[in-house]
């Protein structure tokens, strides 16, 4: 009878749950937690991956621990034993058998427990075992789990207590996230560095020297048939390009056109007796309230006469079309006409006018034609002579932009004026010609009548001026030759050379690059300045250098040289 109160009082205290084979940890700790009992027995299905990792053993183990729960896991497998000794959690092979744990792989089995245990017994009476087989508490005290012998030696429980809270899982998600920030941070860090300290940097040398400025008015032949450059006569050879330049426009129809049905009907004529019998022929019009309609077959006055109404007059009735479609047409019966060409001639319809009808379509005008003609010219105009201009450039001539000649467009439309459409396309194509001269033929006549002008031993020619000359046409002659007026302004100034500058300054502070340059013949004034505002030496490449020569007098920029 006492056994049977003991084990009565111990299933009080036990709980059996049973995990299904898609269970996850969550699941299991939950089902764990939610159990009121001190010892939760759960009977674990075949092959449950869940129990196969240690890392799920552990926690396991340690939300257990943190409870104040002693589990007992129910099964027979053999690869979970080992893992389930590892971190000290007791296995049974039934609920009615007695719990124990585990040897872990290297244990021997005197290691592991000791003598075999009772497997029999169920698991309630693991309250009842000796204090060498470690048993689990299963009484309602806060005493903790880990119990000790006389000599001080922790039980097993405990110790596997103890190794599950030191125990810390790392995140590997989150170090792979940190490691790939910071591997982008370094990567945005080096290009920006790359970008402020040697992309970005640039240096402007402002050199404020003695120049001079000179005028210079040329008189040129350019002739198409010159060979070769004449400088005592200037005449210098010239090429004649021509561009065809074709673009389109679309507009919207603006013209609308009735497409229905004429209306028709009859009209009677009347002429008075003494007037004879004329003769109408057809295609008369006759016409009422601005309506015209168009007289059918030709017909005489002369059928019969009628004094009705107290006057002689002949009268024939002859069959009338409308003009112009439109339900306007269909006109109400006793309508007063005249009839064109014939002032002694009336009429008047019997009956009313049936059969027209209003269908009101887009077509397309002459109007609309010429609104997309002049938008077209209007673009084209500037882009053939700018598209002429770069062909020259490109065959190293100097386009002469008042030799500039547009035939007249050549244009088409589709659909032609007054079909019917919505929108209009209308192609224009234009033919450009201008004249071009070979620009170091224009260099050689400015820089030789400006040589004339200075002491060249001591200045050179800083800027010949050729990119702001004034060009005009003086007189066209036979063969395409003409008689061009050419006004420059050319500088004259110490003979420094830019190239050799960048070179000595490639790397020096704004201190160093004064005191090297200031002293030179020629120099009056260094202004170094640098972009942007962190850049505090000269760049290392002299493509991120610019020399500006500028005259003292004036200020005026002569020159720059990137």
């Amino acid at each position: 009878m006492a056994d049977d109160r003991t084990n009565d009082r111990m299933n009080d205290q036990k709980d059996i749950v049973y995990i299904d084979v898609e269970d996850e940890i969550t699941a299991v700790i939950d089902k764990l937690q939610s159990s009121p009992k001190k010892i939760v027995a759960l009977v674990l299905p075949k092959r449950a991956a869940v129990f196969q990792s240690v890392v799920n053993m552990k926690l396991l183990k340690r939300v257990a621990d943190e409870s104040k729960k002693h589990v007992v896991l129910v099964s027979s497998e053999s690869a979970l034993m080992p893992l389930a000794g590892a971190v000290g959690l007791h296995v049974a092979r039934t609920p009615q058998s007695k719990p124990e744990i585990p040897p872990t792989p290297s244990a021997t089995r005197e290691q592991a427990g000791g003598d075999e245990p009772d497997r029999s017994a169920p698991v309630g009476d693991l309250s009842d075992q000796p204090e060498d087989d470690d048993p689990i508490q299963v009484d309602n005290s806060e005493a903790p789990l880990a119990t000790a012998d006389k000599k001080g030696k922790k039980s097993k429980d405990a110790g596997a207590k103890k190794a599950g809270k030191r125990l810390k899982i790392p995140n590997f998600e989150k170090f792979r996230t940190k490691l790939l920030l910071g591997a982008v941070g370094l990567v945005i860090l080096i290009v920006g560095w790359v970008m402020a300290f040697v992309v970005m940097p640039k240096a402007t040398i402002t050199l404020k020297t003695d120049t001079s400025n000179l005028d210079t008015n040329l008189t040129i032949i350019a002739d198409p048939a010159a060979e070769s450059l004449d400088q005592e006569a200037g005449i210098v050879p010239a090429i004649s390009k021509e561009f065809r330049k074709t673009d389109t426009e679309k507009v919207a129809a603006t013209g609308e056109k009735d497409k229905g049905t004429s209306a028709s009907g009859s009209v009677t004529l009347s002429v008075d007796c003494a007037g004879g019998t004329p003769t109408i022929p057809a295609g008369t019009s006759v016409s009422t309230d601005n309506l015209a309609f168009t007289t059918e077959s030709e017909v005489t006055i002369a059928s019969f006469p009628d004094n009705s109404n107290g006057s002689c007059q002949f009268r024939k009735a002859v069959d009338v079309a409308a003009q112009k479609p439109g339900a306007q047409y269909n006109v109400a019966a006793g309508k007063d006409f005249i009839v064109a060409g014939y002032s002694s001639v009336t009429g008047t319809n019997d009956a009313a006018m049936t059969g027209g009808t209003s269908k009101i379509v887009k077509i397309i005008t002459q109007d609309d034609v010429n609104k997309a003609k002049d938008a077209i010219t209007k673009r084209t105009g500037s882009e053939g002579a700018d598209d002429l201009k770069e062909d020259i450039k490109k065959e190293g001539s100097y386009p002469i932009a008042e030799t500039l000649n547009a035939n007249t467009p050549v244009v088409t439309s589709e659909p032609n004026v007054g079909d019917e459409a919505s929108e209009v396309t209308v192609t224009s194509t234009t033919v450009f010609t201008m004249l071009g001269v070979k620009e170091d033929d224009l260099k050689k006549l400015i820089e030789e009548d400006a040589r004339k002008r200075i002491d060249t031993s001591k200045q050179v020619i800083r800027d010949n001026g050729l990119a702001a000359a004034t060009i005009q046409v003086e007189k066209k002659g036979a063969g395409g030759q003409m008689t061009l007026s050419l006004q420059a302004t050319v500088v004259a100034g110490p003979d420094l050379n830019e190239d050799a500058i960048k070179n000595e300054v490639v790397g020096k502070k704004r201190g160093d690059i004064q005191n090297l340059l200031k002293g030179r013949p020629g120099i009056n004034e260094v202004e170094v300045s640098y972009s942007p505002f962190w850049v505090q030496s000269t760049p290392k490449s002299t493509s991120k250098i610019t020399i500006i020569f500028e005259n003292k007098d004036n200020g005026s920029n002569t020159n720059e040289n990137p």
